[in-house]
């Protein structure tokens, strides 16, 4: 049977091959190749069949055949025997030569096979080819296409028959016309030279070793004649192509003599085809093989060729690559493999052709010079070796080329040369020179362009390429040690290398410790007879300096303190101890930080120690003068680079001071003074510290210095008519009076503080007064600094206090004149900062200055700065920071002066002077006001002195002026006024006794408040404001309570309105907090209040009414409810507030809250409407008065006063509003009211919506938070339950996640509440009747019921509304009864009869046409079986698995999930005790449980996972379980065909009388309507199939299944057509 049977399905799967999907078509194909897997002669067979009998089929699925033909011959080609190859060799043969006209990929495909055919019947596939390759008729393009291919695949097997093949083959070749014949032959000729070289290559492997070059090379030579002399000359550029790559391999087939004869001819032929070609590569690759196959045989005409091969080849490696095509860069190398080739046979004549071309202008063949140069130095290196002297001399040209590509060339040319010797050749200086030029180019400045040689990186630039050169040449390059040492040090200090530091140093440090690890470095520097190296001190300089801008060029500062500590032994004797302590300790500084947070001013400090440290230990007064030379020698070299020549005037400085010549000291200084630059202000800057650095040593040389400069010719103005450049003289002389003055400043800055008092009047501001009277803003700045510096130089002496500054006044007042002159409102220079800075300190020098000065100071200072406009949006930094630096300076100013007075009235005057700019009308300037304000109170009250108990007169005032500020529209304003209440409250505490560490807990409460006024709303900023005034009140004397009334009522007319606003709160909060300023009012109409309330919006009038209603509502709390609930709907914001009103007090609350839930009860919820009445359609409407009792129940509830009265009334409001919920969902207004609320959706009257049930929830949510039950709402609001309370559709589900929520956060609540809710459960509304059930129900799902003991009761209850008449009343009975499993499981067993009862009844339910109760009772059962005894289930086990059986394929995804998930708890209860029984349930189940597994639902296939995971035990075979328990866990990803073969495997060895019964079962699926599904099916019964035994085959009806996979095939779906196709490839296993 088996022959036919695989006949017939293979002819399956044949007819299926025209299915127009390509992933079916796939399937198809490899079905068949897995039949060819068991099969292979039938399967061929039966496609060879199929083939001759569908003489029709079309091309492209004879194609296909053809393919899964190719493969099943290339893996059973030993299996097959003649008679099978003889005929597939026929039907491939005549499939390949059907059509004359070319089908490619037919065709090809049969010739594969043929191929494929060929690796073991050689002989039979030449005699079927061969035939058909006959003398004097052209044969198919496929042909000789095979012949070309078998030659490549068989070589041992085709070269015996070359010759005959060649010579049948010479004469087809005049015979070709058509070019793609002629290209078929030369693909064959080139297969044939290089399986003949291979041979002749492998001759102790080959089956006849006799084989010579000699036997082909007449026919090769006569092809080669025609191909050369004929065929190149085409115009069809494929043909010339194809003809070149054939001459290569033939040209070493070609006699030796022959080969001599036609290299005049041959070379130029094909280098004229680099001129007719764009892709050059094989014509590179051709020529390659020539030109070895010439040298091999020693030819003597290649040097009459060499000027054209070589001309061509440079044209080639020439040309620029503008393509990622990978041929491009393969024809490179082959073009310098050419090169290769030439340079070993012919070196001078490449040398005598390359060498010239280098010093062409032209980039490409610069460019492609130096490539050959490079790779010529590499590959032929003994070859070159003579030349080296020749190569060096040429590079001179290319090493001026500024062209980006030549430098990258040039670069690795020198990197060749490091490698093989050449930079220790005279001439190599200027190499390793100019490696380190390139290294010095600046980044920025290199085009990143890709290069023209493909090795390299595009991103690479040529100061990559050269860093990387340089550290590798210095690092791996033994031989280049001695070139580079010390060499590299003279590139050192040169400017122009400067971006070469980081590179330098690094291989300098790494060539040194290579000298130090050979015992080298004892010998120092000869630096005398090395004349070009810097000297020690230049070294010292270049690389300290450089060091102090350490990240700058990669990291120089440590390359170049690395460098400095592997030199020391050069640098001086005794430096190398020290320095390998100090030199790491900066190492690691600058490794802890990044350019971002390195402190520069903290890392030149360190550095300047480091030298300070250097020179100590030197001691050497010869050396330090020396180093100070070469450091004032350098100064000219950093004139592009400030901070490094400011760095290195302190350096100078530094080294100055360590100097004991004072000679020295003097000639220095003064050359400094006359070769500095004065106009550069850095300069300026530089050269003061210097100046002031020195003075610590040399104060009276420093003095006197400067004192001879000022009198010398510089500052002395000629006159007269040749004075033609007066002005620009007058701007120099200014600004040298500016260095000038600042050298005088850090002088006294920086002098010994003990000589500084003596010094400072006499000699340095004595010289300072003379150029006060100057108008450059410049020298303005640097008088200012100066007199900044020197005061506070005599404040920081230890004799200030008794010292007595006689110019003060003077200095102070020249000060205001500075700042006087700046523009009032814009801030554009720093002069008004360091103005005031100077005064901050003369102010606290005796002697004191006089009030009226003193009072003009702070105006002058204020003004000068209080009015400067704010910087727009977008600003640069620079600016914001002088603004800020200028604002702490009057800061500290203003403090200084209140230091002098430090009295309620010092600071009184302070505020007055503070007053206009804290009330004005401009933001920016309230803000500063109120800003420094804050800062002299906190002054004040940290350096307060109490010595006798005073009364704070004016704090009433001080509160008054800043409280109302505390809602100025400027959120930084209203900080700022509560920091000065918070410091005003605590000095009133100061002045009341208390100490400065106590903390008062009301005062320490206006912190609190002062986070919350950052952006509040209009709302949470006056209740702030409230609150703040009752903190003042609990602080406030009551002797100051009348001045600050009269304060806040002044501010009353403040423009800003919030202020105004925020008065009004403090003086009503005030007067009620100290009541005896309230006198009580005879309480209103509530009506005349809603007047008065809709007449006016100020806010001290709303607040009397709520009061007054409030005090109507204690007296006559129905009236006064009667009357507003008479009001119209929806309530306005006024009446809301009144309402609110009510809940100020709890008993009050209480009564009101009765009366509403009185009224809200007392009518019906809704009526139905004419519409209901006449129509199936829903229309009801709400009822007035419950509508507005709702709403009045939302408003006092909203209050937070009312908890007290919720608490008390807390079951009954509960179950009120969550009925009243139930009954208004889908409830309209009534119509009165539609339209009012349509209109009042855009007017805002209305602050909520009037939707009943919305307006139910809504009161729901506010009488739970009154009632502590913040976490019940943030609960329920988190699971979204509020809003399902809303819809009718998601209600009860809503109710469930309240009831949830009550259970976990309000326990002590449910007995009262359940109480209220069961007297419900007989409502005439069914949908309070759900409502209640459902709340009851959830109950249950939690532990609490225990605790309280409510169990017996509700379930009581429950079972008492089994037979309700709503099935959703049922549904939530058995949800409730289920919950039991979760919340008392130990109480499952005492009512198990009972609950097994109640589900089994839910699941014959047959008033539920939609089976949402038997879906009920299938969860709650999963939930009970494993807690019920096991006597109460076995008697229901069986009824229950073949009543869900059913649900497995139900259309509801929900009753598949719940059955599936039933049926697996079902199996797990079974364990240990009734498997026997239920082993045929489980086998039943077994099939749709692993097809559901591809369910389109996820809940469907997870069910199932969990269902299989517990059936396994039940199969009673543990490598099952294994198996399910593996591949089926919860969240790991399912590969399904692994997991479906796995269980077949098992199941077919442990069950193998199940297979027909699952087979059945399978089939059965085939027609799922789940497509999924569907393709599940027949990859179950394809595993079933593959995993039996032959001896089981009896149990499936082979021909139903092939039937119905015969269907399948034809199914819409393509998977499941492709998983029928792979099914039938596996049923060869019955075959």
């Amino acid at each position: 049977m088996a022959e036919p049977y695989v006949k017939k399905l293979s002819t399956v799967l044949l007819e299926a091959i025209t299915d127009k999907d390509p992933l079916v078509q796939e399937q198809v194909c490899g079905a068949l190749c897995a039949l060819g897997e068991a099969q292979p002669a039938e399967v061929l067979r039966a496609c060879e069949e199929y083939l001759w009998q569908h003489e029709k089929l079309a091309h492209p699925y004879r194609t296909m055949i053809l393919r899964a033909m190719e493969t099943v011959v290339s893996s059973h080609i030993s299996d097959l025997d003649k008679d099978m190859a003889r005929a597939v060799i026929f039907l491939a043969s005549s499939e390949m030569t059907r059509v004359k006209d070319l089908v490619c990929d037919w065709q090809q495909a049969a010739s594969n096979v043929l191929v494929a055919v060929g690796k073991q019947f050689i002989g039979l596939v030449m005699e079927e080819v061969l035939s058909k390759f006959q003398p004097g008729a052209l044969p198919h393009y496929f042909v000789v296409q095979t012949l070309a291919n078998l030659a490549a695949s068989n070589v041992f097997g085709m070269v015996p028959f070359l010759t005959s093949i060649l010579s049948t083959m010479l004469p087809m070749l005049g015979m070709a016309k058509h070019d793609t014949m002629r290209v078929a032959f030369c693909c064959a000729l080139q297969h044939f030279s290089e399986s003949t070289l291979e041979y002749l290559a492998n001759l102790d492997q080959a089956p006849d070793p006799t084989v010579r070059k000699d036997t082909f090379a007449t026919d090769i030579f006569s092809a080669y004649d025609i191909l050369f002399n004929h065929w190149l000359q085409s115009r069809e550029a494929k043909l010339r192509l194809a003809v070149v790559e054939a001459l290569g391999p033939m040209s070493h087939l070609l006699p030796s003599e022959k080969l001599e004869e036609q290299l005049p001819k041959l070379l130029p032929g094909v280098l004229a085809l680099y001129r007719k070609h764009a892709e050059t590569f094989h014509v590179s690759k051709s020529l390659g093989q020539i030109l070895e196959a010439a040298v091999s045989v020693g030819s003597r005409t290649l040097e009459a060729q060499l000027d054209a091969l070589l001309a061509a080849l440079h044209a080639q490696i020439c040309v620029p690559v503008e393509s990622s095509s990978p041929l491009v860069a393969s024809n490179r190398k082959e073009v310098l493999r050419c090169f290769t080739v030439l340079a070993c046979c012919s070196p001078d004549r490449l040398l005598a052709f390359l060498l010239p071309k280098l010093d062409a202008n032209n980039e490409r063949t610069r460019v492609g010079t130096l490539q050959v140069v490079r790779h010529v130095i590499n590959s032929a290196a003994s070859q070159m070796e003579v030349k080296k002297p020749f190569i060096l001399s040429s590079m001179r040209l290319p090493l001026l080329d500024t062209n980006s590509k030549v430098k990258r060339a040039v670069v690795q040319v020198i990197s060749a040369m490091a490698h093989h010797g050449y930079l220790e050749q005279p001439g190599g200086e200027a190499m390793v020179a100019y490696i380190v030029q390139q290294c010095a180019l600046p980044p920025e400045a290199e085009p990143q362009k890709p290069g023209p040689d493909s090795e390299d990186p595009a991103t690479d630039s040529v100061r990559d390429v050269s860093i990387s050169t340089l550290y590798l040449v210095s690092t791996t390059v033994d031989r280049m040690s001695h070139v580079l040492w010390p060499h590299l040090l003279e590139f050192l200090t040169p400017v122009r290398f400067t971006g070469a530091l980081t590179p330098l140093c690094r291989s300098l440090v790494h060539l040194a410790q290579k000298r130090e690890e050979v015992g080298a470095d004892a010998f120092p520097i000869q630096y005398d007879s090395n004349v070009t190296l810097p000297s020690p001190y230049a070294i010292t300089t270049r690389l300290l300096t450089v060091s102090s801008n350490p990240y700058l060029g990669d990291g120089r500062g440590a390359a170049s303190l690395r460098l400095l500590s592997v030199l020391h032994r050069n640098i001086h004797p005794l430096l190398g101890q020290r320095w390998a302590t100090t030199v790491p300790l900066l190492l690691e500084h600058l490794d802890e930080h990044t350019e971002e947070t390195l402190s520069q001013k903290e890392w030149e400090e360190r550095l300047l120690a480091f030298l300070r440290d250097t020179l100590a230990v030197v001691s050497d007064n010869t050396w330090i003068c020396q180093l100070s030379l070469e450091m004032c020698r350098q100064l000219p070299c950093y004139n592009g680079t400030p901070q490094e020549k400011n760095f290195l005037y302190k350096c100078i400085g530094t080294t100055l001071g360590a100097a004991s010549s004072k000679e020295v000291v003097r000639k220095h200084l003064q050359e400094l003074l006359e070769t500095a630059r004065h106009q550069e202000e850095a300069e300026r800057e530089g050269l003061a510290c210097c100046f002031g650095i020195c003075a610590t040593s040399h104060l009276d040389d420093v003095l006197a210095q400067l004192e001879d400069f000022m009198r010398s010719d510089v500052f002395r103005r000629s006159t007269g008519i040749f004075n033609i450049f007066k002005d620009r003289s007058e701007n120099e002389v200014e600004k040298v009076k500016s260095t000038l003055i600042l050298c005088y400043g850090h002088v006294a800055a920086r002098a010994p503080r003990e000589l500084v008092l003596a010094k400072v009047e006499s000699d340095i501001l004595r010289n300072i007064f003379q150029y006060f009277s100057t108008k450059d803003p410049a020298l303005k700045l640097c008088l200012i600094q100066s007199v900044c510096m020197a005061s506070q130089a005599i404040c920081s002496s230890a004799q200030a206090g008794s010292f007595h500054f006689s110019r003060k006044a003077e200095l102070v007042a020249q000060m205001m004149e500075f700042i006087k002159a700046e523009p009032p409102d814009s801030l554009r220079t720093p002069i008004r900062k360091k103005a005031m800075l100077a005064c901050t300190y003369l102010v606290s020098l005796e002697p004191a200055l006089e009030e009226r000065v003193q009072a003009d100071l702070i105006r002058g200072c204020l003004h000068s700065v209080m009015a400067v406009l704010p910087e727009p949006e977008g600003e640069e930094e620079r600016q914001e920071s002088l603004y800020l630096d200028t604002m702490h300076a009057l800061e500290d100013l203003l403090t200084s002066l209140l230091r002098r007075n430090m009295t309620p009235q010092g600071l009184q005057i302070m505020v007055e002077h503070l007053s206009p700019w804290i009330r004005s009308p401009r933001g920016h300037e309230r803000v500063r006001a109120l800003g420094l304000s804050a800062c002299l109170l906190q002054h004040f009250l940290e350096h307060l002195h109490v010595s006798a108990l005073v009364p704070f007169h004016n704090l009433g005032l001080l509160i008054g002026l800043f409280s109302p500020r505390c809602a100025d529209l400027w959120p930084a304003t209203r900080q700022e006024a509560v920091s000065c209440v918070h410091a005003l409250l605590y000095l009133q505490l100061g002045y009341e006794g208390f100490s400065r560490d106590y903390r008062d807990d009301v005062a320490e409460q206006l912190l609190a408040l002062k986070e919350g006024l950052v952006h509040p709303d209009p709302a949470v900023l006056f209740h702030t404001c409230h609150s703040i005034a009752q903190i003042i009140a609990k602080r406030l004397p009551p002797e100051q309570l009348i001045s600050l009334l009269l304060t806040l009522f002044e501010s009353l007319g403040d423009p800003d309105k919030n202020c105004s606003r925020a008065a009004t709160i403090m003086v009503n909060c005030l007067l009620r907090e100290r009541g005896s300023m309230l006198q009580e009012k005879v309480p209103e109409i509530v009506s005349v209040l809603r007047s008065k309330l809709q007449e006016t919006r100020e806010e001290h009038v709303l607040q009397a009414a709520q009061h007054s209603v409030y005090l109507l509502a204690s007296q006559h709390c129905a009236a006064v409810v009667s009357s507003l609930l008479g009001g119209p709907l929806p309530f306005d914001s006024h009446t809301c507030t009144l309402w609110r009103a009510l809940a100020l007090e709890p008993s009050l609350t209480t009564q009101v809250l009765g009366l509403l839930l009185e009224k809200m009860s007392r009518d019906v919820p809704f009526k139905e409407t004419r519409a209901f009445l006449l129509s199936s359609s829903p229309g009801r409407e709400a009822t007035l008065l419950p509508l507005a009792a709702t709403c009045a129940l939302h408003e006092v509830l909203s209050a937070l006063e009312s908890g007290p009265a919720v608490l008390e009334l807390y079951p009954q409001l509960f179950a009120a509003l969550l009925l009243r919920v139930s009954c208004t969902l889908g409830v309209l207004l009534p119509r009165s009211l539609q339209a009012k609320e349509r209109r009042s959706v855009g007017s805002a009257v209305a602050p909520r919506s009037l939707e009943p049930c919305s307006c139910a929830v809504d009161a729901l949510q506010a009488m739970l938070l009154r009632g502590g039950n913040e976490d019940v709402v943030r609960r329920v609001e988190l699971e979204g339950g509020w809003q399902l309370l809303r819809t009718s559709a998601g209600h009860e589900e809503g109710v469930t996640r309240l009831a949830s929520a009550m259970a976990k956060c309000a326990g002590p609540r449910l007995p009262l509440v359940m109480k209220a809710l069961v007297c419900t459960q007989s409502s005439v509304y069914e949908i309070q009747r759900v409502t209640s059930t459902a709340f009851l129900a959830e109950l249950l799902n939690s532990n609490v019921v225990n605790d309280l003991m409510l169990l017996e009761s509700l379930l009581d209850n429950l079972a008492a509304r089994q037979k309700d008449t709503s099935a959703s009343v049922r549904r939530l009975v058995l949800r409730g009864l289920a919950n039991i499993a979760s919340s008392s499981p130990e109480k499952v067993q005492a009512h198990g009869p009972q609950l097994l009862t109640a589900m089994i009844g839910g699941l014959d339910d047959r008033d539920d046409p939609h089976s949402l109760v038997a879906l009920e009772a299938m969860v709650g059962l999963a939930r009970l079986l494993e807690l019920v005894k096991r006597q109460d289930l076995r008697s229901v086990l069986l009824h229950v698995a073949i009543r869900i059986r059913p649900f497995f394929d139900s259309e509801k995804t929900e009753l598949r999930s719940a059955s599936i998930r039933l049926f697996g708890h079902l199996n797990q209860v079974c364990h240990g005790g009734c498997e026997d029984v239920f082993l045929e349930q489980v086998v039943a189940g077994l099939v749709p449980l692993l097809l559901h597994l591809q369910d389109p639902q996820a809940p469907v296939t997870n069910a199932c996972r969990f269902a299989l995971r517990l059936c396994g035990p039940n199969l009673q075979h543990e490598e099952l379980a294994a198996v399910f328990q593996k591949h089926l866990q919860e969240g790991r990803g399912l590969h399904f065909g692994e997991f479906l073969n796995a269980t077949c495997k098992l199941l077919m060895y442990h069950f193998p009388e199940l297979l027909g019964r699952l087979a059945a079962t399978s089939l059965f699926y085939f027609k799922s309507s789940w497509e999924d599904v569907r393709a599940a099916a027949p990859m179950l019964m394809g595993f079933l199939v593959l995993h039996a035994e032959p001896e089981h085959q009896p149990q499936v009806d082979l021909e139903q299944i092939t039937a119905a996979l015969q269907l399948l095939l034809k199914d819409p779906a393509p998977l499941v057509r492709a998983k029928a196709a792979e099914t039938l490839g596996r049923l060869v296993k019955f075959a």
